[in-house]
């Protein structure tokens, strides 16, 4: 860290043309500076941690060299932009961070004209860069083009997509890989063990640039001959090192791999290459978590650690002394059970076997659980080929990030009916992360697909018996959500049954007016409704709800809709997802299709994205908490 008594920098920096005014060698105490800042806002508002701090060089140095905002600098994975955030005129506002009408916890364009692009997502900075190149081309605008990517994003399919464009269309791209061997636990696969493996002569690259500059003064650097030098350039390094350059190969110019954490090396590298010609990449080896050597030595664990001791690194947790457990943990825990009894279960996940609490079962049977990277797309597809011959795969993914398979689930598990368990973890709103992290649209984008069973557990007793009954023979594809968070039974563990596909229950009796609920948001109905009752009462009323628990999407319980139609003048469905197309609107279309004519209110996410704060803000501002519940029913005449 910086001298106490030295002058601060970051204080007098409000936007990167302040920090342009500054002397190359000041760089690295406002490094310090800004480090330290980062530590000392998210020791008390909790964030991600790790990935920020590895990116703290780059990011000064990027903002140092760059003509920010005019020159573009795409983030993948925005959680390594704090940093970013703080230079760019939010320092003073980044203790609201996460927070309800505070600071975004991604880059957003909405937020800052800084933030080039939508980052919430892994793997879409290069092509969303390349566009960007691609249009400044088109448009003869003077402005250079950068694609930060990053925390195990090179393994996702839509990165190489984005190479492969980028070699074969006229652009000035610099790709900037940050290379920390990590996503959020440790990178896995071949891209993780070819990058730690690769290595390329600074001497050589200086040597080349020199040359490349003098022919180009020269008049001798056509662009037929350009690639002609360029392939015999990549063919005698290749020779020289021992190995293809996987890059180069795709004649996308290739710089490193560098020492991410010295600034004054990366502005020179950096003002060396900016106005060369053509894609290129800059390799940077980085630490996750660099200095703070708690985070440096775990930097799963503090990739996003919650409030700690910025002094010793002292996690600091809550009391959760008879708190019931977090529904990952009924699944992690779950899944070992049932992986202990039946042989043909394996455990897939895309790069979040911590955060999905795959690794309960990983510890204990490494050789039936597979961590495949930042790829939801091949998780799935991978998943199916499993079960084509005899497994029985779980394949847990967050539910935003699910979005990125919705063909893998049409077209290579549901057409063929591979009995495929898909566990999306993180349904409903998660919180602090936003709008893209919310697993708002599963249900809705799901339902339509023919063959899918599609649940969703009100407790964690329901889960075990959902995922019990999900890996017993002669089941097809089967989709089982659950919300991020602690469940609501201390006493969680108990013996699992198989449930009645497509059969909800009846939670309490009623007349007139009835509740349908789906997922956890049932234990709120069920708080609800004595309330509102209670209410009415004072008020002269008399009222008595029904409450029905779905449990089933897809296939949904036609005998309790049949029963509700012909008995209930009123219907109320509350929901987690988005309320068009999902349980309301299935409740509708069966009306509809039957020829009841109840009157139906339904209760769920709205058709906008709803922003960042604590779930319990977040259910109200959508109208799903308890208090809209109690209003819904109570307005019914």
């Amino acid at each position: 860290m910086s001298d106490k008594n030295t002058q601060s920098l970051l204080e007098n920096i409000e936007f990167p043309n302040d920090l342009r005014r500054l002397p190359l060698e000041s760089l690295p105490q406002l490094c310090d500076e800004l480090r330290a800042c980062i530590i000392k806002e998210l020791s008390d508002n909790p964030g991600h941690f790790a990935s920020s701090l590895g990116v703290v060089e780059l990011t000064v140095a990027l903002h140092y060299v760059f003509n920010t905002p005019l020159d573009r600098i795409v983030w993948d994975v925005g959680h390594q932009a704090y940093g970013h955030k703080i230079l760019t005129g939010r320092r003073h506002d980044f203790h609201t961070n996460r927070k309800l009408g505070g600071i975004r916890p991604f880059p957003s364009p909405q937020e800052s004209e800084y933030d080039t692009f939508t980052s919430g997502h892994a793997s879409n900075s290069i092509s969303a860069a390349l566009g960007m190149a691609v249009a400044a081309q088109q448009k003869h605008e003077q402005r250079k083009v950068v694609a930060v990517i990053g925390d195990g994003s090179m393994t996702g399919g839509l990165a190489f997509e984005g190479l492969n464009n980028a070699a074969s269309t006229p652009n000035d791209l610099l790709i900037i890989l940050n290379d920390n061997n990590m996503s959020i636990d440790r990178s896995v696969g071949g891209m993780k063990h070819y990058l730690h493996s690769l290595h390329t002569s600074s001497t050589y690259n200086n040597w080349r640039y020199r040359a490349s500059q003098r022919l180009t003064q020269w008049g001798w650097m056509t662009e037929e001959r350009k690639k002609q030098i360029i392939s015999f350039n990549n063919a005698l390094k290749a020779l020289l090192n021992n190995q293809q350059n996987i890059f180069e190969g795709m004649h996308i110019r290739y710089f490193g791999p560098t020492d991410g954490h010295d600034v004054i090396e990366l502005v020179h590298t950096l003002q060396q290459i900016k106005e060369m010609k053509g894609p290129k990449i800059l390799h940077l080896h980085t630490k996750k978590g660099k200095g703070f050597e708690p985070a440096e030595k775990n930097a799963t664990k503090y990739h996003a650690p919650g409030k700690f001791n910025p002094e010793t690194g002292e996690i600091l947790r809550s009391n959760c002394e008879g708190m019931p457990p977090k529904y990952q943990d009924v699944f992690g825990n779950t899944l070992l059970e049932l992986a202990r009894q039946n042989s043909r279960i394996v455990g897939i996940t895309p790069a979040m076997p911590t955060g999905c609490s795959l690794n309960i079962m990983m510890n204990e049977m490494p050789e039936r659980t597979f961590d495949v990277g930042i790829a939801e797309g091949h998780a799935v597809t991978f998943s199916a080929g499993l079960a084509t011959e005899g497994l029985q795969p779980f394949c847990n993914i967050y539910s935003a990030f699910a979005q990125r398979a919705y063909d893998n689930i049409i077209h290579d598990v549901a057409i063929a009916g591979l009995p495929v368990v898909f566990c999306f973890d993180r349904a409903g709103l998660v919180g602090e992360d936003g709008p893209t992290h919310h697993g708002a649209f599963d249900m809705a984008a799901l339902r339509p697909i023919p063959g899918l069973t599609i649940c969703s557990p009100m407790n964690e007793h329901e889960l075990r018996h959902m995922m019990y009954t999900a890996q017993l023979p002669d089941q097809g594809p089967f989709v089982i959500r659950y919300p991020r968070g602690n469940g609501v039974l201390v006493d969680w563990q108990c013996p699992m049954q198989k449930l009645p596909i497509g059969k909800g229950r009846k939670l309490k009796d009623g007349q007139g007016c009835c509740v349908l609920s789906i997922g956890p948001l049932g234990n709120t109905v069920a708080e609800a409704i004595p309330k509102a009752e209670q209410q009415a009462r004072e008020e002269g009323k008399s009222l008595e709800v029904a409450h029905y628990d779905m449990r089933f999407l897809k296939p949904i319980d036609e005998e309790i809709l049949h029963h509700v139609g012909q008995h209930f003048s009123h219907i109320i469905t509350v929901e987690d997802g988005a309320r068009m197309g999902g349980l309301g609107s299935a409740v509708l279309e069966f009306m509809a299709d039957n020829g009841y004519t109840p009157r139906i209110t339904r209760l769920g996410l709205p058709d906008s994205f709803i922003e960042h704060g604590t779930v319990a803000q977040l259910q109200h501002i959508a109208g799903i908490d308890k208090e809209a519940i109690i209003e819904a029913i109570l307005s019914l005449p």
